[in-house]
């Protein structure tokens, strides 16, 4: 074996090996059981999709049920933002959109679970729209305002799930050049795409450090509260 091939088996190992191990556990154990989450949301991305191509009707009950809009009032888009997640944009492939899910939201139901992959997806949706309701009220000439036209379309799909799910399991298992190389691609999205899902993206992204964060301080908190306390010595 070359050097270069030995080094990257190593790199390999170490960044990506946890994980492997992980999912071919679980897909060599349960199956497709191992991901019933994922399917679920792969069956829904696909019924919407024809519901809403299917005609007005169809286009306008997807968007009365899932369509999350930067114009919406904060509870009808808090209503509708669990859905949203699963709405494609109908502009896109939906093929490319399942690929993503299935790979994605896979790895992560197999590695952290399904009440942690849905958790985090939910959460990088908020992050993304709370973002495009803050760039709409600061107006195009604010800070990372962005201009309306950009703002007014329906802001769905599960891509910022995807983008934040893929940090959090790299930082779960320390695949510190992973998580490092797709917060890279998602920042040369921003400055050479200059539009809102890019945006959203990073506010996922950030949403998603700070969790992490969070769940980092609170381990360290339980693990010294577990840590036996040094006898103390009595004099004499």
């Amino acid at each position: 074996m070359s050097p270069f091939l030995k080094r990257f088996r190593d790199f390999a190992y170490v960044e990506w090996g946890g994980i492997y191990r992980d999912v071919s556990f679980e897909l060599r154990t349960k199956k497709l059981r191992a991901v019933p989450m994922t399917l679920g949301a792969c069956a829904l991305i696909l019924a919407l999709q024809v519901i809403q191509h299917s005609g007005n009707t169809g286009t306008a009950w997807v968007n009365r049920v899932g369509g999350v809009y930067a114009t919406l009032p904060w509870w009808k888009a808090l209503l509708r933002t669990p859905l949203s997640l699963f709405v494609p944009d109908p502009s896109l492939p939906v093929w490319g959109l399942i690929a993503q899910v299935v790979f994605m939201f896979g790895i992560a139901e197999m590695t952290v679970g399904k009440r942690h992959t849905l958790g985090i997806g939910l959460l990088a949706t908020l992050a993304g729209t709370s973002f495009a309701r803050y760039s709409l009220a600061v107006g195009p000439d604010g800070f990372l305002g962005l201009p309306v036209s950009t703002l007014v379309v329906r802001d769905t799909g599960p891509s910022a799930a995807v983008v934040a799910l893929g940090v959090y399991v790299a930082c779960r298992y320390r695949a510190w050049w992973t998580g490092g190389a797709l917060i890279l691609a998602m920042l040369v999205e921003v400055v050479f795409i200059v539009n809102l899902a890019g945006f959203e993206h990073l506010t996922a992204i950030v949403a998603t450090l700070l969790l992490c964060g969070l769940e980092g301080h609170l381990r360290r908190r339980r693990e010294a509260a577990l840590r036996p306390e040094p006898a103390r010595r009595t004099p004499g």
